[in-house]
């Protein structure tokens, strides 16, 4: 039978390069001849795509705060299903842009002081955290100039300014001091190889 796999998550603010270096790890990892699944949240599965289109497109107060919530774990819990049980069951690596923290964070902290919902709904509707998480801590200002220029048409949460970005960098290291034994916080205002060599250690301390 396969060993279990290795569910990683990348988590940060907007700009903080935690996507780019999603992509260099699963790529990193593919060259060891070990097979990965490279995904993403919001999305990541086909029904979780279509509510990403709902989640990002429109105006900041298309939904209330509560409804967001459920938005974001319906998507999450399709996207577990279909996706990231069967590839951590079939023994693959799998590398996921954002997962439940960042909802902790933008609906939990963000949008309202609804942490305890959120982390209520995770319990009953999703009950499983990533093996490791590496939180890409990144200078606020310079995360916000580096989103706002991507121009990718999804500014929803990238457009909540630089004191929402502040909030965010601090709420996610709050969550780095609240699970230790999870979250490893990479520092990402240095050069991008240096960054991803420094993930790659991380993440072949937990491999098989």
């Amino acid at each position: 039978m396969s060993a279990p796999g290795l569910f990683i998550s990348f988590e940060g603010i907007d700009g903080s390069g935690k996507s780019t270096q999603a992509r260099r790890l699963d790529a990193a990892l593919r060259a060891q001849g070990r097979e990965t699944v490279l995904t993403r949240e919001p999305g990541g599965s086909p029904g979780a795509e279509e509510i990403r289109r709902l989640l990002l497109d429109g105006p900041e107060d298309r939904w209330s705060a509560e409804t967001e919530i459920l938005l974001f774990t319906a998507a999450r819990r399709d996207h577990l299903e279909r996706v990231i049980a069967p590839a951590l069951d079939a023994g693959r690596v799998v590398i996921c842009d954002r997962f439940a923290d960042s909802t902790r964070m933008y609906q939990g902290l963000g949008r309202a002081a609804l942490r305890g919902l959120v982390d209520r709904l995770h319990t009953l509707t999703i009950g499983r955290e990533p093996d490791l998480t590496l939180l890409i801590d990144m200078d606020p200002a310079t995360g916000l100039d580096r989103a706002l220029s991507r121009g990718t048409g999804e500014a929803r949460f990238e457009s909540f300014g630089s004191d929402m970005q502040a909030r965010m960098r601090e709420g996610f290291l709050a969550l780095a001091r609240e699970f230790p034994e999870r979250i490893s916080t990479v520092d990402g205002n240095r050069a991008e190889d240096t960054v991803a060599a420094e993930v790659l250690r991380l993440v072949e301390a937990r491999l098989p």
